[in-house]
């Protein structure tokens, strides 16, 4: 009956975390979505059309803080729940680079429209 009952408990609690890192995959996502949408939003302004390669991306730098925050944080939280042994410097690594690769996309279709105007 102990092991019965040791098992659903168990079980219980694996689906409480699974639940919660699946929570945290959704809230990542949709703060990823959100980071990237911005920087589209730079993007799109009319004014970015005439700006140096450099201009722009000193733009994006600072472009979308509190969605850069948000995904940062919450892809951190997530990375924390699916890897807790993984240290902390290993995820906040891969956040930066989450972060570099949603600019770099950016910065990618800029310098094509630049291309094809030039």
């Amino acid at each position: 009956m102990r092991m019965m009952l040791a098992l659903a408990l168990a079980l219980t609690a694996s689906s409480a975390l699974a639940d919660e890192v699946g929570d945290a995959h959704k809230l990542a996502s949709q703060g990823r979505d959100s980071y990237s949408n911005c920087l589209a939003g730079e993007y799109s302004r009319p004014e970015a059309k005439g700006m140096s390669v450099q201009d722009f991306a000193a733009d994006i730098a600072i472009a979308c803080p509190s969605e850069w925050q948000n995904f940062r944080v919450r892809l951190l939280d997530y990375l924390s729940l699916q890897f807790p042994s993984t240290d902390t410097g290993v995820h906040l690594t891969t956040v930066n680079h989450a972060i570099a690769t949603a600019e770099k996309d950016v910065m990618t279709a800029f310098l094509r429209r630049k291309g094809a105007t030039n």
